[in-house]
């Protein structure tokens, strides 16, 4: 992957650059965690987007392109589950060569990684995010709603391993009473094998997973938790726009994050556009659809007309959803996270 030198800066009304693309490749997933897609809602007889609707590689790659051109440095592949995406690899070569991406990333539950993660990596994957909100059998089961076994993922972060990905960040998003007893031993376990935990505020991405803010496991209580064990001491963020804070173990044994959107937000710094299977440009994760680009897209709209559609999209945005979180009087409508990624 090259840097494009000179890449065009553009900024929202908050002054905020357009540095991030997020691509879901698909709606479908092999899991139902509670959180994002639960089973008694996405059942059998849920009507997933059609195959002709999604976006085919090549159209993701051009707008990935135009979008590069004005800034996105950084692409991370989501879904849905992106590995549940026949062939998805192909995918990541195109993104993989495009001039300006820096940085190509995906996150995924890891469920597939045995059969893709060497392919992955060939293809010039440089980074991978796996969830994994328990180590407890009892707990993850009930967490990602069929039933797995913890061990159907750690033999996807071994096989991610021997295709070279290193460090891995592992994710888990933390609800309490659910899962929360649990961080301790999330914690130290990825510490002793050198990959980077990211806890993760339980958020009220969607309208369709029953959150309340007394579910929610705040980010000083998770650090305050794992500092008795394991002492911990502030660490600096690596850009601007990085949505964890970070924190490194005292004794030199790495480091782990949280994501805290509730109990501390960080829109001002948001640099994230997001691109749903279908097409749509949405710009915060709590937003409702979106914008269409698969329509001018396949009408033939030019690399120019897409790029001024986007730059458009950009610059009219004004989100900070989380910010205003607690000062809402009613509720919206909003795009859930199966749809975009998290």
């Amino acid at each position: 992957m090259t840097t494009t030198p000179h890449r065009p800066r553009i900024t929202d009304r908050l002054d905020r650059p357009f540095r991030d693309l997020r691509v879901s490749v698909t709606d479908r997933c092999n899991f139902r965690c509670p959180y994002c897609m639960p089973a008694e809602i996405y059942g059998d007889r849920y009507q997933f987007l059609p195959r002709d609707d999604l976006l085919a590689f090549e159209e993701i790659a051009r707008l990935a392109c135009v979008m590069a051109n004005l800034g996105a440095a950084k692409i991370r592949l989501t879904g849905g589950e992106p590995l549940v995406r026949n062939d998805v690899e192909k995918l990541v070569a195109m993104l993989a060569a495009l001039p300006g991406v820096e940085d190509l990333a995906m996150t995924t539950n890891g469920y597939l990684l045995p059969q893709k993660a060497a392919a992955l990596r060939d293809a010039g994957l440089g980074r991978l995010s796996i969830s994994l909100d328990s180590l407890d059998d009892e707990v993850f089961r009930k967490m990602n709603g069929r039933g797995f076994d913890v061990g159907k993922v750690l033999d996807g972060i071994s096989a991610a391993e021997k295709a070279g990905f290193s460090p891995i960040k592992i994710n888990a998003v933390v609800q309490r009473g659910v899962n929360d007893h649990t961080i301790v031993e999330m914690a130290r376990y990825f510490k002793e094998r050198g990959h980077v935990m990211r806890f993760i505020e339980y958020m009220d991405v969607g309208t369709r997973n029953g959150w309340k803010l007394d579910h929610v496991t705040p980010a000083d209580e998770i650090i305050a938790r794992i500092h008795a064990e394991m002492p911990l001491e502030p660490a600096e963020s690596g850009y601007r726009g990085e949505v964890a804070s970070r924190y490194r173990y005292r004794d030199g044994g790495g480091e782990i994050g949280v994501i805290a959107s509730v109990t501390r937000p960080f829109c001002g710094d948001c640099t994230r556009l997001r691109l749903s299977p279908e097409g749509r440009l949405v710009t915060c994760l709590f937003s409702a659809l979106g914008t269409d680009l698969r329509g001018p897209l396949r009408a033939g709209a030019s690399d120019d007309a897409l790029e001024r559609l986007i730059r458009g999209v950009w610059s009219d945005r004004g989100d900070r959803y989380s910010e205003e979180r607690a000062s809402a009087t009613e509720r919206r409508e909003k795009v859930e996270m199966y749809h975009i990624g998290g």
